[in-house]
């Protein structure tokens, strides 16, 4: 070996330890520590010690080597152990075990084991997730000769530096296609459902760097989807670029029930500068009945409308009792667009005035009808209030108060899965709403559970319905693949290349989701892409892995949106460093989601703290997208991005690119200047 000649030509002729000849270890296991050479004694009285010669005096050889052998036994015995390799696909075979030693090799703490062989030179066996043994094996064989012994092991790793890494990018363009010019990490883009209609985006889209395409099931129906991958489809043979298809099946999502809606009330308000004065009026539609315009709209007769011209005012006095006036800035025969200085408050039986300059008008006056829509009821709670979660599918309320404010009724509202009240416990914590408003479980009842809320504004906040609900510590018995999940596989088999798997959670829901696919469609099914995005998910996530790896392919997505909710800001960093860890192991590709660039993709304008995200998101294999106004520009930009990211990062390792900062400051401060 390369390492081993470096090695030996470094510290030719020096007797690298102090060790007795009486002394053999013998490893349990296989391993065998070899005893010193037998010219050893002579050489100790005439050589010097080798830790003289270091810049720095490191400690004691021996007792690392003894340490990493144990290390390194119980990594062979815990994969041997493992009875299920049989299942895994020939393809997959040696990924398997180096992701079953890397399980076991991360069951030790060697912190300070890595301190020390550092200041031997030693690699600290930081970057070992692809490759275990073979890292292990070299630097044993690395301390062995700087011992001056012989170590020979019998067992041969399962890959090496090389097949480790081939296996990573074969998988890699095996599920997420060839790898893009110039670049490493490989684009997704969440499409919008107007990528169905509008050709020219999902080209604009595939022209500016996204390689992979995701349709999300919870939106749309299979009319819409259909339209999106011929769309795709037709875009890759004007670009000549492939565009891989990821297919999110909706999932078991827990969400809140209907509430009470609010009131018939439209509010429409303009944008005032720090100083108070209106920078952009306020604007509101006016259609006839029975029709809908840009939202906000209001609905008016027809017949008073039709005479509305550029320049006419309406006057009303609002809900509020304030006298306010309208400006029509534009006349259609299908309406007319009307602004405001000032915040207005519209709601049924107000009158409005049409009013014209020099001219009288007949039918000047009309009343707004009871079809104005309802605003979204909520239900407001604060810190100490009581919550019912029942199983019931009853219009959520929020609690009634007597004449003294103490509450006669607390608020009440069900749940879209109401088994699961069937599985929480009392004292597990609970969040509503992508964690605004939280909560502790304090009694569980036959159909229902009462929820204590902890955490809230000062002033309380709006819980609405359709919002998501996590137990990031509850069991929860449920199947992850729902029965609309069921109906829309059979449309997803036949035109995905990968299928997310939401709310993954138990190895026996992947092997479900395969066995259905095959049943499904007799060829080659799609690739399968576990989306860990629930503590249960991520604490099960090599045993699902292993399961995914029954297939030929298959891949994981750090969903960071529940996911974090589910185990903790403070710890997302944490979870979605060891999910990375954990899928170069197993020679899995990633896919970082969630809130990349959605600064830029939604207004235009990128924050600092979500650029130094997607910069973070090159140890992936993958980068996703959410869809947005900007997302073209979004797109662009994140391929710069990683472009530029790619010469000084891969994966967790940090590259040595020469840096021009280091040229200019030498080209300043040089010595030979004066």
């Amino acid at each position: 070996m390369l390492l081993e000649s470096a090695v030996q030509r470094t510290f030719a002729g020096i007797s690298f330890q102090k060790l007795s000849t009486q002394i053999s270890i013998i490893i349990a296991g296989p391993v065998k520590i070899s005893k010193p050479c037998p010219n050893f004694q002579a050489m100790k009285k005439t050589q010097p010690d080798l830790r003289e010669s270091f810049p720095c005096r490191p400690n004691e050889l021996d007792p690392l080597i003894e340490q990493l052998l144990k290390v390194r036994n119980d990594v062979l015995e815990k994969e041997k152990a493992y009875k299920k390799l049989d299942k895994i696909h020939a393809v997959n075979q040696k990924s398997a075990r180096n992701l079953l030693q890397y399980m076991a090799f991360r069951l030790h703490d060697i912190r300070e084991l890595q301190v020390q062989m550092t200041e031997w030179g030693i690699s600290s066996l930081g970057r070992a997730e692809r490759k275990v043994q073979a890292s292990l094996d070299t630097v044993l064989q690395t301390m062995h000769h700087l011992a001056d012994r012989n170590w020979e092991p019998k067992e041969k790793p399962p890959v090496c530096y090389r097949d480790a890494r081939q296996a990573l990018e074969d998988n890699t363009d095996q599920l997420l296609g060839a790898h893009p010019a110039g670049r490493r990490v490989r684009i997704m883009v969440t499409m919008p459902s107007d990528g169905g209609s509008n050709y020219h985006l999902v080209k604009n889209l595939l022209m500016n760097g996204m390689n992979c395409a995701r349709i999300n099931c919870a939106h749309d129906n299979t009319t819409t989807w259909k339209k999106i991958v011929e769309n795709i489809k037709r875009a890759e043979e004007a670009t000549g670029r492939e565009c891989k298809i990821l297919m999110d099946l909706g999932g078991p999502k827990l969400r809140t029930g209907e509430i009470k809606p609010g009131p018939k009330v439209i509010k429409i308000r303009p944008k005032r500068s720090e100083a108070g004065t209106v920078e952009h009026p306020a604007k509101i539609w006016l259609c006839p009945k029975g029709t809908e315009g840009a939202s906000p709209f209001l609905p008016l007769p027809a017949s008073w409308l039709a005479q509305c011209r550029v320049g006419d005012k309406i006057r009303l006095t609002d809900a509020r009792g304030s006298s306010r006036k309208l400006t029509i800035i534009k006349a259609t025969k299908s309406g007319c667009l009307a602004t405001a200085n000032k915040t207005i408050y519209f709601e049924p039986g107000l009158k409005l005035t049409l009013k014209r300059t020099g001219q009288k008008l007949k039918k000047s006056t009309a009343k707004i009808g009871n079809d104005l829509p309802n605003r979204p009821g909520g239900i407001l709670l604060k810190n100490g209030d009581l919550l019912i979660l029942t199983a019931k599918q009853t219009i959520g309320k929020s609690a009634i108060f007597g004449d003294n404010g103490s509450v006669k009724t607390p608020a009440t509202i069900s749940i879209s899965l109401p088994e699961v009240l069937n599985d929480i416990q009392v004292g597990e914590p609970i969040w509503f709403d992508d964690g605004k408003i939280g909560g502790i479980i304090e009694r569980v009842s036959k159909g229902q559970a009462h929820v204590r809320i902890n955490h809230s504004r000062p002033e309380g906040d709006k819980l609405r319905a359709e919002k998501g609900i996590n137990l990031p510590e509850s069991n929860l018995n449920v199947a992850a693949l729902s029965p609309q999940d069921l109906e829309d596989l059979e449309f997803v088999v036949q035109h995905a290349d990968m299928v997310g798997l939401s709310f993954a959670n138990h190895p026996e829901d992947v092997e479900d989701l395969v066995w259905r696919m095959k049943a499904l469609r007799k060829d080659q099914v799609p690739a399968v892409v576990l989306k860990i995005e629930t503590r249960m998910g991520f604490e099960n996530l090599p045993a699902m892995l292993l399961s995914a790896m029954q297939a030929p392919s298959c891949g994981v997505m750090i969903a960071r949106g529940d996911l974090a909710i589910e185990c903790g800001f403070g710890r997302l960093a944490e979870v979605q460093e060891q999910i990375l860890w954990v899928c170069e192991a197993a020679h899995v590709p990633v896919i970082w989601a969630t809130q990349v660039l959605e600064g830029l993709a939604k207004s235009g304008l990128p924050t600092r703290a979500e650029v130094t995200d997607a910069a973070m998101g090159q140890r992936a294999e993958c980068i996703m997208l959410n869809k947005g106004e900007h997302i073209v520009d979004a797109t662009k930009a994140l391929a710069e991005i990683l472009l530029r990211m790619q010469d000084h990062q891969t994966k967790k390792r940090s590259l040595l690119r020469k840096l021009s900062i280091a040229e200019r400051f030498f080209e300043k401060n040089s010595v030979d200047k004066d």
